[in-house]
This record gives structure tokens, C-alpha cells and sequence, in this order.
């Protein structure tokens, strides 16, 4: 059996912190939002959605990760905050090791493999259509 090998940019062990827009674009959304939209991309994903980091402390924030670039192509809902190259600051995202202790972040569906990134437009429709639910108040 072959074993499928993380990205370089996922560190060997820890966490360390990675300039966004290099090897990734990352979306964030925070609390139970962020967790409904993973729920929402793993059924129609067939359970493989691609990277995502699960944050345990402050607003428990999940951040989809995405190809670099990819996050500059919509116009994100309130309520989630795109991380990505910009000439105005340096923005960076926390990202764990494959395994062991990565407190306080973790991999929400398995660290990624070569190539792997959560579908920026599959995850924008999930993320309108939850935002709009919520100003509709049906969610």
C-alpha cells in the first residue's frame, strides 16, 4: 500500500503559519457557519472536500483552503473573510502538521494531499446560500 504525501507548505510537525496566496488562498468562517458549511461540502463532496483547518480556541474558525488565486474570483458573503495575496499587508494563515499534537488547530477532514483544494465555487454557492438562509432568518 502507498501513502499519499502532504503538500510541503503542511509541516512535518506542529503548526506554523503560511503566507497567504503563495501555495493557498483560505476563506474563513467562524463558529457554527463554518462548521454547517463543511457539513453542507462533505455530503457533496462524497466525504473528500478538500483542506480544511479547524480552529478550537477564540471563535472556534474554520478556514477552507483553496488555490492560490482562487479566492480573488468572488465576492465573498459577509461573514466570511478571504485570505490572499495582496499588495496592501501580508495576511497568513495557521497551518497544522499532518498529525500529532497541532493544538489549537487540526485537519476537520485529513490533512491534504499534492494538489488538493477545497472547489472555490462549490464553496461559495454553500456559503450564499447559507448566508441568505441566515438573513432570511430561516437558519
Amino acid at each position: 500500500m502507498t501513502s499519499k504525501l502532504p503538500p510541503n507548505w503542511v509541516p512535518k510537525s506542529g503548526l506554523q503559519l503560511r503566507l497567504a496566496g503563495v501555495q493557498f488562498d483560505a476563506v474563513r468562517v467562524d463558529g457554527v457557519r463554518g462548521e454547517a458549511a463543511v457539513h453542507h461540502l462533505l455530503t457533496l463532496t462524497g466525504g473528500r472536500p478538500g483542506p480544511v483547518v479547524r480552529e478550537v480556541g477564540g471563535g472556534r474558525s474554520t478556514y477552507f483552503l483553496l488555490a492560490p488565486g482562487e479566492s480573488e474570483e468572488y465576492e465573498w458573503p459577509p461573514g466570511a473573510r478571504k485570505f490572499a495575496r495582496s499588495v496592501a499587508q501580508a495576511e497568513y494563515v495557521g497551518v497544522p502538521a499532518a498529525e500529532g499534537n497541532t493544538y489549537p488547530l487540526s485537519w476537520r477532514c485529513g490533512a491534504p494531499e499534492v494538489g488538493e483544494f477545497v472547489d472555490a465555487e462549490l464553496l461559495h454557492g454553500v456559503l450564499m446560500a447559507q448566508f441568505a438562509r441566515s438573513r432570511q432568518g430561516l437558519g
